[in-house]
C-alpha cells in the first residue's frame, strides 16, 4: 500500500494488522480518485471507516486541505497516526476513535460541512443507506459535494438517497464503487 499520486506520491503506508479491515487496493484507489478529482484544490474530507486512512492520505496528498479520520478500531487509529506522521501531514488531520453513528452526531454538533466523504465500511456489516440518509437530514455534505460509497460488488445502491444522486458506478473485480453527489433544493 502506498500513496499513489500528490504531494505524497510513492510513500508506503502501513496496513492495520489482522484481518478485521480490508484496504482499498492501490489499483481502485487511483480510479476512484480519477473518478472524482484526480486533483482537489482544497476542500474537507472525512475518512468515516478509515482503517489504514489511505483514503484520507490519499485525499490530502491530491489537495484536500483537511481531513478527518474516524474509526473505532485503536489499532487502526495507531496506524492511521503512523501513516500520518509518515506523510506530515500532522497539521492537516483530526483522528478519532468513534463508531460511525457516534462520530456523525459529534460532527453535526460542530456544524461542519463537508466537500468529501469516504465511506468503506466492512462488507458484512454495510450501513451506506442509512448512514447517507442521516448525512442528508443533517447536511453534512455541501452542495455538490461528494459521498464516495466502497462496497461488494453484489450490494446494488439505489440511484438516489435524499439528496444524493448516484453520478458514477465502477465495478472492479469484487469491489464495487458507487459515487453520489448531493444536489441542490429538492
Amino acid at each position: 500500500m502506498r500513496v499513489v499520486s500528490g504531494i505524497c506520491k510513492g510513500r508506503p503506508l502501513k496496513a492495520v494488522p489482522g484481518n478485521t479491515t480490508r484496504p482499498t487496493t492501490d489499483k481502485v484507489k487511483e480510479a476512484l480518485f480519477n473518478m472524482i478529482g484526480p486533483y482537489f484544490d482544497g476542500g474537507i474530507g472525512l475518512d468515516l471507516f478509515a482503517g489504514s486512512g489511505g483514503l484520507g492520505l490519499e485525499a490530502l496528498s491530491r489537495g484536500l486541505e483537511k481531513v478527518i479520520f474516524v474509526d473505532r478500531e485503536a489499532k487502526a487509529i495507531q496506524v492511521i497516526h503512523e501513516n500520518i506522521k509518515a506523510c506530515k501531514l500532522e497539521g492537516k488531520t483530526e483522528v478519532f476513535r468513534n463508531d460511525a453513528d457516534r462520530a456523525l452526531k459529534a460532527l453535526i454538533k460542530r456544524e461542519i460541512c463537508f466537500d468529501y466523504i469516504f465511506l468503506d465500511p466492512p462488507y458484512k456489516k454495510q450501513q451506506l443507506i442509512s448512514l447517507m440518509e442521516k448525512m442528508d437530514r443533517q447536511d453534512l455534505v455541501k452542495t455538490d459535494g461528494i459521498v464516495i460509497c466502497e462496497h461488494s460488488f453484489d450490494v446494488e445502491l439505489p440511484q438516489k438517497v435524499g439528496r444524493f444522486s448516484e453520478i458514477k458506478h465502477e465495478q472492479y473485480g469484487m469491489i464495487a464503487v458507487t459515487i453520489y453527489s448531493r444536489v441542490s433544493g429538492e
